[in-house]
């Protein structure tokens, strides 16, 4: 396809989603005081197709490349960053749908997205558990299907969805697994009860799983999840990133605009014309702008993945150049990660220069920026990310690209 045509796709989604962009911005800031969950902006957004973007057209989709998702994303994230964040699992699992095994039971998750349906994380155990432990067990009910128990948090988004993408290990054969649970049933319990102060709205907590059912089909092999899914789920933090520093240069400069006070020793008399507080504006515009391009970046690289998935599929590379485009995806959005955490919130933290004391006032609620943006920037520690770009650097030891956390050793 031609940069042109993906080019007028994009257009066309942009025009498609910036009235309901719109409307979820206008209460983003409320939200974010009162601890509203966006339920109802959510559930637009799923009526409205956005969560089947990249489902094929030929199955209900729009088609669109991961540069056309993610540049929505940012869009998104700037209207409400926690939304966007809690599409982040959905996302991921309609992602590894797109590069299974061709057949029915592909089709049938396809279908299900182009239907509205929306799918929420469950992958982190609670409590001590050892680093790469599993205590989330899916047993045979002797009927034919399964059950699973266990308890999960950080679940992000899964209190907005339909099916619940969990990480478990089936006790018959010892198998990690992914384990699709439909969370219209009794034996799932949800709660919102993530306290971090920021990211408060979306939807993250405690999933509890206590005989729930799940069908032997609705069983994914973890060993067959797609390669650059790690990349893929920091893309998001990524574009929520640069969300929260749009939001902060459309925010801070309608406040500047507004200003009707100023100072004795300011350099103009209306702070809107003041020559050192626009150059704040213009200087967080520019890091939002780098933060967009970057995103674009890891976009690409991510994009090449999933070219590299379907060719090996159908015998047209090799598997070295199948894992080079899955290595080249995890730096480009490690490399992302050190550079944006630190530029996105040194911005927003500069944002406040364009202001005085009043910028700091709850009811502009100017600091959720901030927050937003440091709690997204807190997962996954980049640091860690910056020792092994070093290391790949210098020594040539490639990236992991699956990880786990758990109880200190």
């Amino acid at each position: 396809m031609t940069v042109l045509a993906t080019g007028k796709r994009l257009g066309r989604l942009k025009a498609r989603f910036a009235p309901l962009f719109e409307q979820i911005a206008a209460g983003a800031a409320e939200r974010d005081r009162s601890g509203e969950l966006p339920y109802q902006q959510v559930a637009d957004l799923a009526a409205a197709g956005f969560g089947a973007v990249r489902v094929p057209e030929s199955h209900g989709g729009a088609g669109a490349t991961l540069p056309e998702l993610f540049e929505l994303l940012v869009d998104l994230a700037a209207a409400d960053s926690n939304i966007a964040q809690a599409l982040r699992a959905h996302f991921a699992f309609v992602e590894d749908r797109l590069i299974a095994a061709p057949g029915p039971g592909r089709d049938k998750w396809l279908a299900r997205f182009a239907d509205g349906e929306l799918v929420g994380n469950s992958w982190t155990e609670v409590g001590a558990v050892k680093v790469g432990e599993v205590i989330t067990k899916v047993t045979p009910d002797g009927d034919g299907g399964f059950r699973i128990n266990g308890t999960k948090y950080y679940s992000t988004g899964s209190i907005f969805a339909d099916w619940l993408d969990t990480y478990a290990q089936r006790t018959d054969t010892g198998k990690r697994v992914i384990a699709a649970v439909s969370r219209h049933q009794p034996g799932v319990e949800l709660a919102d009860d993530w306290d971090g102060f920021g990211q408060r709205t979306t939807g993250t907590g405690t999933s509890t799983f206590t005989d729930a059912l799940v069908a032997e089909e609705d069983l994914i092999d973890f060993d067959t999840r797609f390669k650059y899914q790690t990349a893929f789920y920091q893309q998001v933090l990524l574009a929520v990133l640069a969300g929260s520093a749009k939001a902060a240069e459309r925010g801070f400069a309608a406040e500047l605009k507004a200003r009707k006070r100023t100072f004795s020793h300011a350099a103009a008399n209306v702070a809107a014309e003041d020559p050192q507080l626009l150059q704040v504006i213009g200087e967080v515009s520019a890091a939002a702008f780098a933060a967009a391009g970057t995103v674009e970046r890891v976009s690409q690289a991510l994009q090449r993945a999933y070219e590299t998935a379907l060719a090996l599929q159908a015998g047209q590379i090799t598997v070295e150049e199948d894992e080079a485009a899955n290595d080249a995806a995890e730096l480009a959005s490690a490399q992302a990660q050190v550079v944006l955490t630190p530029l996105v919130l040194n911005a927003i933290t500069h944002a406040f220069d364009a202001l005085a004391a009043s910028a700091t006032s709850v009811s502009k609620n100017l600091d959720r920026h901030w927050r937003n943006a440091r709690t997204a920037g807190n997962h996954n520690p980049w640091v860690f990310k910056a020792r092994l770009i070093g290391d790949l650097a210098v020594n040539g030891t490639e990236l992991p690209r699956v990880w786990a956390i758990g109880a200190s050793k």
